[in-house]
This record gives structure tokens, sequence and C-alpha cells, in this order.
């Protein structure tokens, strides 16, 4: 379970994220939603210790981890897949799963991203780099599958991806949850984000908005009214 208490945070002299509070359940998935510039992906660098919380908590199974380095996190099972192909792009597919894997399970972890994305296996020996975006996407998705962690943060995944790709990271997204993961999901798909969370946030201007169950949501007037957004985009 990973918990934010009353997480502040930003850049520089600016407040980004005031006051926090957002909890990811073992074995859920949570969607945290919100107009551009409403601090969602301050809020997943800050639950991945790549940028330090100026006040409040992150908990990781009822253990304060706020000031771990963001390998610490990863050690502790937290995966971060950021906005934007999170890949080595001048090394291999293969070259990439390895890195990506833990110590003495390589040839497993090849072998587990295969299974979770076979057109992978078709580029093992590609450079990254040169592949399409949905595929370089499926080999920033495939750390969540080698490292084994307990909870996943994903910065819009399907950004710029056909729907077809779209739909396979779906899949797997479904996957990874029922395989035991929790999930912390930024998506700009917010129907399909909807459909597959157990609960969502809304973040307006650094603060939560909402926080309750997707059928809370069910009308567009009620997104409409916390972060001026249209449901349907």
């Amino acid at each position: 379970m990973l918990e934010l208490k009353g997480i502040v945070a930003g850049y520089g002299g600016t407040t980004v994220l005031r006051g926090v509070d957002l909890l990811v359940p073992e074995g859920s998935v949570v969607a945290m939603l919100g107009a551009n510039g409403a601090g969602k992906t301050t809020l997943l660098r800050v639950a991945s210790g790549l940028l330090p919380a100026t006040g409040g908590q992150l908990v990781l199974d009822g253990t304060d981890v706020t000031r771990s380095s963001p390998h610490q996190l990863v050690t502790r099972g937290i995966c971060h897949v950021p906005e934007g192909r999170g890949v080595f792009p001048s090394l291999t597919v293969q070259e990439n799963l390895i890195l990506q894997s833990l110590r003495g399970e390589e040839k497993r972890a090849i072998e587990r991203a295969v299974e979770a994305f076979p057109r992978l296996g078709e580029r093992l020996s590609q450079v990254a780099g040169t592949m399409s975006g949905g595929e370089q996407q499926m080999l920033a998705l495939a750390r969540t599958y080698v490292q084994h962690p307990k909870v996943v943060l994903l910065d819009e995944v399907s950004m710029g991806l056909a729907p077809k790709i779209v739909d396979e990271i779906f899949d797997f997204l479904a996957r990874l949850r029922n395989e035991g993961c929790s999930l912390l999901l930024v998506e700009q798909y917010v129907t399909r984000a909807l459909e597959v969370a157990d609960y969502v946030y809304l973040l307006n201007r650094g603060e939560v908005a909402f926080a309750g169950e997707p059928s809370e949501l069910a009308g567009e007037d009620v997104f409409t009214q916390y972060v001026g957004a249209d449901i349907g985009h």
C-alpha cells in the first residue's frame, strides 16, 4: 500500500502540490486525473523519489520512505514509467531489458517481456531509438513486468499512440493488476482510465478536488465542475 500524506512539493520557489493526500491500496488501480498543470506528473515524481517533498510523508507498506532515493524506492517495489518513452534509445531492446532486470534474472526477464509483448521478441537486436513510438512504449512498460514491483506509477503511457496499441497497453495493465500489482495511473483517455480504476482522484491546481469511486464521476458535469475538462477526452 502506498500513501501520500499532506504532500507539498514544487520546483524552485514555485509550489505545485499543496497538501495532497492520496492512497493506493494493495492490488488496486487508482486513476489520477486533472487538467494540464494540475500537478499529476509532479506527484508521480515525488512518489518515485525523483522530486523531494518539501512537506508531508511518503509511506510504503507502513514504512516512512519520504527521504528514500529513487534507487531505494525501486528496491522496495516502486516502478515509475514516465511520460515520453522511458527507454535507453542508443541501446538494443535486449540491452534495455537486461538493464531493467534484477541481477541473475536477466534471461527470465527477457522471456517475460517477450511473453507480454511478442513484438519485442522480434526486435531484440534492434536499437530501441529506431523503433516506432508504440514499440518503444511496450519496451518501457516491460520494465514493470520484469522488476516484480509492488506499485507501478504510469504517466500518460498511451499518449500519441494508435488506438490498437492503446488497446494492447490497457490489456497489459489488466495483466499487471491480475498479478497483484497496484497501479497509480495518469492517463489522457479519461473514459478508459475510469473503466479500469477502483478509485479516482481529481487534482486541481495542486490540490485534491475529488476522491472516490469512478461511478461517482458518471456525469460529465461532475468532472467539469472539478477540473474544467470534458470527461470524453
